[in-house]
Formats: C-alpha cells, sequence, structure tokens
C-alpha cells in the first residue's frame, strides 16, 4: 500500500519555504518547492490507486542530501496525506524509498520547469514501473507532455496516459 502511495505521490506537489542545500547538493536546489501532477502512467494496471484529484507535492531537502516529499491526494472522496523521504545515492538524482526497495529517477525534462519522475520496483509483490511528469505551475504544457510521452515510449510503459484534475488543497466537502 505505501509503495503505491509513493507512485502516485511523487508526482504530486505543494508550497515550500526557501532552505538552504548544503554545497554538494547543488543540483538539489531546483528540486526544491511545489510540483504539480500533470501525467502518469505505469505498465501495469493499478486502479485503486488513481485519484481522483491531486494538491501539490513539497519537496524539501533533509540534512545529508536526501529528499522529502509531502503528498496530499483525494481517493474515493478522501484526503490522503502522506510523507516519503527519497534516500540519495551515489549517482545525481537517483534516490531509493522503502528501505531499497524502490528506485527513484528524477529526470530533468528540456522543458524549463518540468521534470519526470521514473519509479521502479516491488508492487503488491510484483515488479512495476511509474513514470509521472511534474511542473512548476498547474497549466499543461504540450511541449512537455510530448517529451513525457516519448520517455514513456522509450521505457516500454502504457501509452494510456493519465492527466489527473489539480487542486490547491485538498477538501472532500469543497473539491
Amino acid at each position: 500500500m505505501r509503495a503505491l502511495l509513493l507512485i502516485i505521490g511523487l508526482g504530486l506537489t505543494a508550497a515550500l519555504r526557501a532552505q538552504e542545500v548544503p554545497a554538494v547538493n547543488g543540483q538539489l536546489q531546483d528540486l526544491l518547492g511545489r510540483w504539480y501532477l500533470k501525467a502518469v502512467t505505469s505498465d501495469r494496471e493499478i486502479p485503486r490507486e488513481k485519484p481522483e484529484l491531486v494538491a501539490p507535492m513539497i519537496l524539501r531537502v533533509l540534512d545529508g542530501g536526501d529528499l522529502e516529499a509531502q503528498i496530499t491526494k483525494l481517493t474515493d472522496g478522501r484526503c490522503q496525506d502522506m510523507t516519503l523521504v527519497l534516500k540519495k545515492t551515489n549517482e545525481p538524482f537517483k534516490f531509493t524509498a522503502y528501505d531499497g526497495q524502490r528506485l527513484v529517477y528524477i529526470l530533468p525534462s528540456r522543458v524549463k520547469d518540468h521534470y519526470i519522475f521514473y519509479c521502479e520496483g516491488k508492487l503488491d509483490g510484483q515488479e512495476a514501473r511509474v513514470a509521472k511528469l511534474v511542473g512548476r505551475d498547474p497549466e499543461n504544457n504540450p511541449e512537455a507532455l510530448e517529451e513525457f510521452e516519448q520517455v514513456v515510449r522509450s521505457k516500454g510503459l502504457n501509452l494510456e496516459i493519465i492527466r489527473p484534475q489539480q487542486i490547491e488543497t485538498c477538501s472532500p466537502e469543497g473539491n
């Protein structure tokens, strides 16, 4: 279940106050702050984890260069909050989650203020791969979506791409 939340949550985004990032992790500076989930797909069906609405995700750098993601989504009429720690590895933009059971690659996009989160690992006892397009604002960018589709195709993922509805905060009553 937590692995499923990771898959959905990594694409979501919200606001972050400015923080000082250690010099050795300077490349992480651009990742801090609010990110909106623009598109998501996987290599297998995960119906019970498709969010109805998504709020922005907040990314922070922790001591040592790990990332913390604060995630909120609305599924089955209920807000679900989650905090996830992505442990840094020796490779830039590569992290592990859930005690190393999942790999998370944060791929810079050619389109300004967009990244692709590519996750792989065990999900409900089976190998799963998920890709998510995130951006700094909730508006869709056709160029970023086109690049996302190219990455999805190159990774052999499902071309049935979900584009969730954006919300600023999660409220079951006042969507």
